[in-house]
């Protein structure tokens, strides 16, 4: 009887610790992680993105005039990095140096994403510039994804197609991987932003957490000024992107140490 006794204690003193536990699980906010793409062209509105308090996360495209300068200067004001790599799209828009193209062999676009890489200071991830054309073909996005498995990046599918590959490559090679929920700024109205900003906020409510993408645009700038600081009144939360995959992913680190190899910074030609 006081084996049956002490059984039932224990049995009981564990359901009493993992309840105990359940509200701290719940108590996580609603959060988002918003990344600001096409960063390294305008020196005044990325020193503005820079400026802001909340920790955002800017995808710089490769080689641009403002790039190296803009990067450096963000990481010293605790924002995280990431390569903005353009990729082919279904439109035929021009992507700028650094492009990956469905004409490249592999070689080459190992080349080019391996330079693009090691011309952004910091970097941390990577996520696609367009690429609704490359990110729909399994053989270009695994010979990406190979690439950027050496080393410690996470990867964010843009989805600027639902027909995206991408994510999936990526997790097949156990990249990082997150996906993109809600764009902020494909028209840029005041208007627009703001049903955006709470679409993303709703997300994040619903699913615990949420990711959107915007642009160095001035009505984007302007809005982020004046609301990221009303989060917190809200109840929302906003994390880096390796924070907010962090907390999806019980706090576990990302990569062990001497796992991968580091990213040697160096001034790449352009491609």
């Amino acid at each position: 009887m006081r084996a049956v006794s002490f059984l039932l204690a224990c049995a009981l003193s564990a359901a009493a610790s993992l309840a105990a536990a359940e509200p701290e699980q719940q108590a996580l906010p609603p959060t988002i992680a918003i990344i600001i793409d096409d960063m390294g062209h305008d020196l005044h509105e990325g020193k503005r993105l820079i400026s802001l308090d909340q920790p955002l996360t800017l995808a710089f495209l490769p080689y641009r005039r403002y790039t190296d300068t803009l990067a450096r200067l963000a990481h010293q004001h605790n924002k995280e990095i990431m390569l903005h790599a353009p990729m082919a799209n279904t439109h035929d828009f021009g992507l700028g140096p650094g492009g990956l193209t469905t004409d490249m062999d592999e070689q080459s676009m190992v080349t080019t994403l391996r330079r693009a890489l090691r011309s952004i200071p910091y970097v941390q991830g990577v996520n696609n510039h367009m690429g609704s054309l490359l990110t729909q073909q399994l053989q270009p996005m695994d010979w990406v994804m190979k690439e950027l498995f050496r080393y410690p990046v996470y990867f964010v599918d843009s989805r600027t197609i639902a027909s995206t590959v991408a994510g999936d490559v990526a997790a097949a090679y156990r990249i990082p991987t997150l996906s993109r929920d809600v764009f902020l700024d494909h028209e840029q109205t005041e208007e627009f932003v703001d049903r955006q900003f709470k679409l993303l906020i709703q997300r994040a409510r619903e699913n615990g957490s949420a990711i959107g993408i915007g642009h160095p645009h001035k009505v984007t700038v302007d809005y982020l000024e004046k609301h990221l600081p009303e989060l917190d009144e809200q109840g929302i939360a906003i994390a880096t992107v390796s924070g907010l995959w962090a907390m999806r992913n019980s706090n576990r680190e990302m990569f062990a140490e001497g796992e991968k190899q580091a990213i040697q910074p160096a001034f790449a030609k352009k491609q």
